[in-house]
C-alpha cells in the first residue's frame, strides 16, 4: 500500500502544513540516497508539493535518479536556510520513490508546474516517516508520523536524560 502526501494532510493537517510552510521559502532541499555500495549519497534537489504527492524531478540518468531506481529508499532533508534560527523546525521525510512513467501521470504533473524541456525522470514519494524537530523553549520536541498512527510528539529539556512522550 503506497502511503501519498495526501494521506498525510486527511490523517495530520497540522503537521502537514506545518511541513510544506517549512519547506515552501526554498526551492532546493537535500535528498539522501543510497549507492550501489550501500554508503549514503547527499544531494540537492526541488521538491514539489502538488496534486497530493510529494514529487522529485531530475535529469535524466542522474546518480541520485540511478539510485532510486535500484533502491527506492529516500530521506529527505529541508533546506535549513540562513543563518541559524530554523524557524519553523528541522523536517525530515523518509520513504519509498516510486517513479512515474505512465503517460498520464507525467503529463498531468508538467501541467502544473514549468519543467525543462527535454527528457527527465520524476518520482513520486511513498512515505513511511516525517519527523519534524523544533525548540519550545526550554523543550526540543519532535513530532514523528508513521502511516496508520497518529502524531507521536516527545520532548527533551535540557538536563533532562531521554525525550519523554507526551500527549
Amino acid at each position: 500500500m503506497t502511503t501519498r502526501w495526501a494521506d498525510l494532510e486527511a490523517a495530520e493537517p497540522g503537521l502537514a502544513e506545518a511541513v510544506t510552510t517549512r519547506f515552501s521559502p526554498y526551492k532546493h532541499h537535500v535528498l539522501a540516497t543510497l549507492r550501489a555500495d550501500g554508503s549514503p549519497r547527499v544531494t540537492g534537489i526541488e521538491a514539489e508539493f502538488r496534486l497530493g504527492e510529494l514529487w522529485f524531478g531530475m535529469m535524466p540518468n542522474s546518480r541520485k535518479a540511478l539510485d532510486l531506481r535500484r533502491d527506492p529508499r529516500f530521506s529527505l532533508h529541508v533546506n535549513p536556510g540562513p543563518g541559524t534560527s530554523m524557524d519553523g523546525g528541522d523536517i525530515r521525510i523518509s520513504g519509498r520513490a516510486v517513479e512515474v512513467t505512465d503517460p498520464a501521470a507525467l503529463a498531468r504533473f508538467t501541467g502544473e508546474v514549468t519543467v525543462p524541456e527535454g527528457p527527465f525522470h520524476l518520482f513520486a514519494a511513498d512515505l513511511t516517516e516525517v519527523v519534524r524537530t523544533y525548540v519550545d523553549d526550554p523543550d526540543i520536541v519532535l513530532e514523528v508520523w508513521r502511516p496508520g498512527l497518529p502524531v507521536r510528539t516527545l520532548r527533551r529539556g535540557n538536563d533532562e536524560g531521554p525525550p519523554r512522550e507526551v500527549g
